[in-house]
């Protein structure tokens, strides 16, 4: 299996110019060194992740943000993936939905009061707990809430994927996209997208469907992004996996081939869409709001330049076809909505003739940009 060529995945359209922290090499050592100190994952799984660029990631993520908040973001993504590899991913409890939804239910409650006397001697909790304090001190208490939340809906989601690794199936095309929004962990990191700045968007601009619905659409373009270039990594395992090329291959019958390029054709129609919809508030758009949008644009590029650069994907020892470059223009850019229930509603926001992809108001890199 190894020995055979695996999919090509060709360059995607990205709008937005990439951008990191200058103090990326730092948060890199930092996050090195947090990890040891609280022994995070096993000795395999800790060295493992420490090469995959994780203080890179959070930079791109974070590119103008206090430099606190980005090594905060570095350290709970590591983390993250500690719980999810370690765990769901490549563990025991991966296949055990109701005693993984246990374990993470009393890491949920740490992280609902570091001062709880549960899994003391537990070096994931004890790593929470410095998390939380560290999201206590740069977030207001709403902010903070917010992060508590997003974990709990990341946790419940990756035991929802638990139970269909234990059978072995294979979810609906609309059940996956759905549960994607929240087991790709990009809501856990939309308050560190405030912190990073130093603002709080008001309750009045985040309750609207529009902004939901803009960062629902950030989370599809990111966990469908990470779809097309982890493909390569998770189909070539021993194990199960559950990927977005699967799901269409599975629920349309189509060829690895076909599923990439309609997942692909997927992923732009919402990158489109976003654009269009960040592009049509501008104007009224608070100054918060405007640096969300921002933040979820960098969420997205961050998320893009790291997939196709990290060893985490790249798998030097099994190379993965993963472009160099990005496309300038969306493989389509017809308006049409995609036929999920669950995202479906993102397209009656915008009148039928704004829905077409909008001229870039910003730079539009062909590159990728080089990793540091």
């Amino acid at each position: 299996m190894k020995n055979e060529p695996g999919l090509i995945v060709p360059p995607i359209y990205t709008p937005i110019p990439p951008a990191i922290h200058p103090r990326y090499q730092a948060v890199e050592a930092h996050t090195a060194a947090w990890a040891e100190a609280f022994q995070v994952g096993s000795d395999e799984l800790r060295t493992r992740l420490l090469r995959h660029s994780i203080g890179t990631f959070a930079a791109r993520i974070l590119p103008a943000g206090q430099e606190p908040v980005v090594a905060l973001l570095s350290d709970f993504v590591l983390w993250l993936f500690a719980v999810d590899d370690g765990f769901c991913e490549e563990g025991a409890l991966g296949r055990r939905p109701g005693d993984l939804a246990g374990v993470l239910h009393r890491l949920l409650r740490v992280a609902q009061n570091p001062e709880a006397p549960m899994l003391l001697d537990d070096s994931l909790a004890d790593g929470l707990r410095d998390l939380t304090r560290r999201v206590s001190r740069h977030g207001t208490a709403g902010q903070a809430a917010a992060w508590c939340n997003a974990l709990r809906e990341y946790f419940f989601s990756v035991v929802w994927e638990a139970s269909h690794r234990r059978e072995g199936t294979v979810p609906s095309l609309a059940d996956y996209t759905l549960m994607r929004l929240y087991d790709g962990a990009t809501t856990v990191v939309y308050p560190l997208l405030e912190m990073g700045h130093g603002y709080e968007l008001p309750m009045h601009e985040r309750d609207q469907p529009y902004v939901r619905a803009a960062t629902e659409m950030a989370s599809f373009v990111i966990t469908w992004d990470n779809d097309l270039f982890s493909h390569h990594k998770e189909s070539r395992g021993d194990g199960y996996y559950l990927n977005a090329i699967r799901v269409l291959q599975e629920e349309r019958g189509l060829t690895p081939d076909q599923a990439l390029a309609t997942a692909i054709e997927q992923r732009d129609r919402v990158m489109c869409l976003f654009m269009r919809l960040q592009e049509s508030l501008a104007d009224q758009a608070s100054p918060q709001l405007r640096t969300y949008f921002q933040g979820l644009g960098s969420f997205i590029r961050g998320s893009q330049d790291w997939g196709v650069s990290s060893h985490r994907y790249t798998t030097p020892e099994d190379p993965a076809s993963l472009p160099t470059s990005f496309r300038q223009t969306p493989v389509v850019d017809d308006g049409e909505p995609l036929e999920i229930p669950a995202v479906s509603w993102w397209w009656n926001l915008l009148p039928d003739p704004q829905r077409r992809v909008p001229s870039a108001r910003m730079p539009m890199p062909a590159l990728l940009a080089p990793t540091p």
